[in-house]
């Protein structure tokens, strides 16, 4: 089953809170909650319910399969289009896709900081 828009971003938002070390903010506007680890981001929710998408950290050919099978992903916005995707809702995204993107994007992230900086392993 389809995440609707509200699911798609309350799953990625519940997701990101589940993991070790997340704090959210919104340094950038009003409408748009960020989650970082370690001071990094790994996760964008839009809070405009007209626009209802989420964007994540992903690695180059994981992100293009993304984008081959479902066409509300496309390259990320606000961030780096190479290694970023944004996620619509739309055919296909699953609430278990959208946990999987987001732990995803969360490990990238926590395995790229130095070991003192890592929080405690899931």
């Amino acid at each position: 089953m389809s995440a609707a828009g509200d699911r798609l971003q309350d799953t990625a938002r519940r997701t990101a809170l589940a993991l070790p070390g997340v704090s959210r903010s919104r340094p950038f506007t009003p409408r748009l909650d960020v989650y970082k680890v370690a001071g990094k981001v790994f996760l964008i929710v839009t809070d405009d319910p007209d626009e209802q998408i989420v964007t994540v950290k992903c690695e180059p050919e994981e992100a293009r399969a993304h984008m081959r099978a479902h066409g509300t992903i496309t390259p990320g916005r606000y961030l780096d289009k190479r290694n970023w995707i944004t996620l619509g809702p739309g055919h296909g995204i699953t609430e278990r896709l959208i946990t999987d993107v987001v732990e995803g994007s969360y490990d990238l992230v926590v395995e790229r900081l130095p070991a003192r900086d890592r929080p405690r392993p899931r």
